[in-house]
């Protein structure tokens, strides 16, 4: 079957967006920030339902758009979110206010990999959602893994990487060192003895790990 006529039904079946969000996403799409992809953000959404994580730690807020549709789906839940630029910093901390979130998302300007010890000293995450620079997923992960709950879960977005984490390709050689790390990165997860994986081939791909329960 047609893999463009089976995800453009999947998108059609998708509940329309709040207008915030909307405006978040057409902003987005002109200034060329990444954020997560509808069908991906829409199924991470419906997982962390399930899951109702009290404490989200998200590496990469860019302009906020993820963090809020999560604050928006878990009423209760407290979102920690990181930005290392000052340009997205700002915007993010503009959205977050303008949706009157301020006391449910924690916005720090820092660098995930040279400023760590900031969260580090933080309560613990009963989720963590990774979404930045796609090299140094690893880094994230190994840095801070420590800050997971017991039985807690990270989800890491653009693991496929538009296709070229896949396999060696041509179209890979522009970006091969990225998805070569992209696809070390899957290899090395679904081999993580602490960690059971799945990825969902929604968006750009998703990863969804789970701290197994004897660890």
């Amino acid at each position: 079957m047609n893999d463009t006529l089976i995800h453009n039904y999947l998108l059609s079946h998708i509940p329309e967006r709040k207008p915030f969000f909307m405006e978040l996403e057409a902003y987005a799409k002109e200034n060329e920030v990444p954020i997560m992809e509808i069908d991906s953000m829409h199924f991470m959404l419906q997982i962390l339902q399930i899951q109702q994580p009290k404490r989200i730690l998200e590496i990469g807020t860019a302009i906020g758009y993820s963090a809020l549709r999560m604050a928006d789906a878990l009423p209760d839940v407290h979102i920690v979110t990181m930005e290392r630029d000052e340009t997205r910093y700002d915007r993010a901390w503009h959205n977050v206010r303008e949706f009157g979130a301020e006391d449910r998302v924690e916005v720090l300007l820092m660098d995930a990999l040279e400023d760590s010890s900031i969260v580090l000293e933080k309560e613990n995450f009963d989720a963590i959602f990774i979404d930045a620079a796609k090299a140094q997923y690893a880094k994230f992960f190994d840095i801070y893994i420590e800050k997971l709950a017991p039985n807690g879960v990270i989800y890491s977005d653009n693991v496929l990487f538009k296709g070229l984490a896949l396999h060696d390709s041509p179209r890979a050689q522009q970006k091969q060192r990225v998805s070569r790390k992209m696809r070390e990165f899957n290899d090395w997860l679904l081999q993580n003895p602490d960690f059971t994986t799945t990825t969902i081939p929604l968006g750009d791909g998703l990863a969804i790990s789970r701290r197994k329960e004897d660890v």
